[in-house]
């Protein structure tokens, strides 16, 4: 059969699950009365919730007589590492870019380490429909981007198609808003190559993801290189430097077909399988013939540039809410996690109950953190910090490309904020619409925790997007957070007759009834020094002092924050404690004398 092989890649929110969705429909995968969930590429519950990709991931589709590959790809930065490993599968790509919002930072990203590969790709404009779409401008900012990505002849000479993918149509015509996707299966037959790989040479194959079935154990993902593979048939797994890691046969192989993964009895150079019957080998090993002794050589993936610490939890309240809580448990999840995910780095503290875990931002160590409390795990989280290095005896930190498109008259406000985190701008434009897009170089370090302060300043219509941008120099100390927290001095249930007096000291996080910690943080100082308060106090009752004297008390709800937004908002002596049904912030140190000679101890 014919065979193409082609990842879908873009920014956030441009479309690609969508699309997907919809080549599945016009194909047949799906049958006419057969119930499929909206964006059925996106499949587990984090997903759905959030609306993004966060794991790469291949399905197939038959169309004319030729089947297509298809690898859906995450469209953010912190996920980039799934899509570093998945282009070494492909032949060829396609971008997908906004009709309005034109080649974002994440864009620019894959696209350049695409064109590094040699890929030709397919650019699709899509969501022509919108009513601010501006064409020609965006493809005239992705030619750019293609050359400032140093792309060669071939690769500038890209079709184009005009598509919604909501709608289900491309066009080669951008006035044209109805058809089908057919000019889109057509271009991909026509422009991308049929992999050009040996069927006679013995079997080689790089594993690219890794997944686990509870029937047949470790399941490994990737392109076959070379030969062909049979069931039952005996193979080796080699390292990057040649070493066999084990043996063993292939006990089952399996080809996508829609969202299905169906058994197969052989597969051969340029499919897409999945393989069964190794317990050792993983992401980047090559499982091959055991004549072979060469392994392939797999994509380097950029470094990680933030770490935090996952701590044992060891609160009072530890054990009351998860199941997994033991720091071997932790351990065990962490080097798993490290295992399938190669943009994750896990090192073990000497203390052996915390693990220092770095990823490539808060938004992949949020989505970690968030997957681990589902399954029970009970965790203590410290503040994000950047993860510097040294060149020529000078300390160099991680920086960012920031593109913001704000409103205009909220651009003063954001450009001020960002001044005082030490972003330098490097570009500002209005982009129609009374909007302004300003782009900046920043230190991640100053952009940790900034999001939730970027959205009351722009009343939640700002859209950033973040990049890493390079290694640079160090820029000295960056302000925090400039306000103090409230500390419990108790441990008990907070009470509304005491909540109502702190009231004026800050804004409170915690509630009436709330189980409470001496150490616990319960609220925010509206004076930039912390405070150690009584929430727990009652009122006292006697004859002359009756209950129903006062007016009801009426509390302001307590500020509830989000995972991510907790992780931002701590400082570097607090701690989140995550548990599969609570989010609390503490100080690291519960006890006041502790935390009184830990201070000291920093200050001498």
């Amino acid at each position: 059969m014919n065979l193409r092989n082609v990842a879908i890649i873009a920014h956030v929110d441009h479309g690609k699950t969508t699309l997907v969705d919809q080549l599945f429909r016009q194909s047949g995968t799906f049958r006419d009365n057969q119930r499929v969930e909206e964006r059925a590429m996106d499949s587990n519950d984090l997903e759905k919730e959030r609306g993004i990709t966060i794991l790469a991931k291949p399905t197939s589709v038959e169309w004319n007589g030729t089947r297509i590959n298809i690898v859906d790809t995450p469209g953010h930065a912190d996920f980039g590492g799934e899509v570093e490993r998945i282009l070494s599968m492909v032949d060829g790509v396609i971008l997908l870019v906004d009709s309005s919002e034109g080649a974002m930072p994440q864009t620019k990203f894959v696209t350049g380490k695409a064109l590094k590969l040699g890929l030709r790709p397919i650019v699709v404009v899509n969501k022509i429909d919108r009513p601010d779409e501006r064409i020609q401008e965006v493809l005239d900012e992705v030619f750019d981007l293609f050359v400032s990505l140093e792309a060669t002849d071939e690769q500038l000479d890209f079709p184009v198609l005009y598509a919604s993918g909501r709608n289900g149509y491309a066009n080669e015509d951008p006035s044209l808003r109805e058809g089908t996707l057919e000019p889109l299966f057509q271009k991909i037959v026509d422009h991308v190559p049929p992999p050009a790989l040996d069927v006679d040479a013995p079997f080689t194959f790089l594993v690219t993801l890794l997944d686990r079935d509870n029937f047949l154990g470790r399941v490994l993902t990737g392109r076959v290189t070379s030969g062909k593979v049979k069931v039952n048939q005996a193979i080796h797994a080699l390292d990057a430097a040649g070493n066999v890691i084990e043996t063993g046969r292939a006990s089952k192989i399996m080809s996508f077909r829609g969202l299905e993964r169906v058994p197969v009895d052989e597969a051969q150079a340029g499919d897409i399988i999945s393989l069964a019957g190794l317990t050792v080998a993983t992401v980047a090993n090559t499982i091959a013939d055991t004549s072979v002794s060469e392994p392939i050589q797999a994509q380097p993936i950029d470094p990680p540039t933030l770490s935090m610490r996952f701590a044992v939890n060891d609160s009072p309240m530890a054990g009351r809410e998860g199941t997994k809580v033991t720091s071997r448990m932790i351990r065990d999840r962490l080097f798993r996690e490290a295992e399938s995910n190669v943009a994750i780095k896990v090192t073990e503290a000497a203390d052996k109950d915390s693990f220092e875990v770095a990823g490539r931002g808060e938004l992949q160590l949020g989505v970690l953190i968030e997957t681990m409390r589902r399954e029970g795990f009970e965790l203590g989280i410290s503040r994000p910090r950047v993860l510097l290095q040294e060149e020529n005896g000078q300390k160099m930190e991680p920086y960012e490309t920031v593109i913001i498109d704000v409103d205009d008259e909220h651009s003063g406000a954001v450009v001020e904020k960002m001044n005082l985190r030490k972003a330098e701008m490097t570009d500002m434009r209005p982009s129609g619409g009374g909007k302004t897009r300003i782009t900046f170089s920043a230190p991640s370090r100053g952009m940790i925790g900034y999001h939730g302060e970027f959205l009351s300043d722009t009343r939640g219509t700002g859209i950033m997007n973040r990049l890493f941008e390079k290694y640079g120099p160090h820029k000295g100390t960056i302000e925090g957070r400039k306000n103090g927290v409230l500390i419990s001095n108790g441990t008990g249930e907070a009470n509304a007759y005491s909540l109502n007096s702190l009231e004026e000291r800050g804004i409170l996080f915690v509630g009436h009834g709330e189980a409470l910690y001496e150490g616990m943080v319960i609220g925010e100082n509206a004076k930039p020094e912390d405070l150690e308060v009584n929430p727990m106090k009652a009122k006292q009752l006697t004859n002359i002092r009756s209950s129903g004297k006062d007016d009801a008390i009426r509390l302001t709800p307590p500020k509830k924050m989000t995972l991510e937004q907790a992780i931002a908002y701590i400082d570097d002596d607090e701690m989140v404690e995550v548990t599969p049904k609570t989010i609390r912030l503490r100080k690291r140190f519960l006890d006041p004398h502790e935390r009184k000679r830990q201070s000291r101890a920093k200050a001498a």
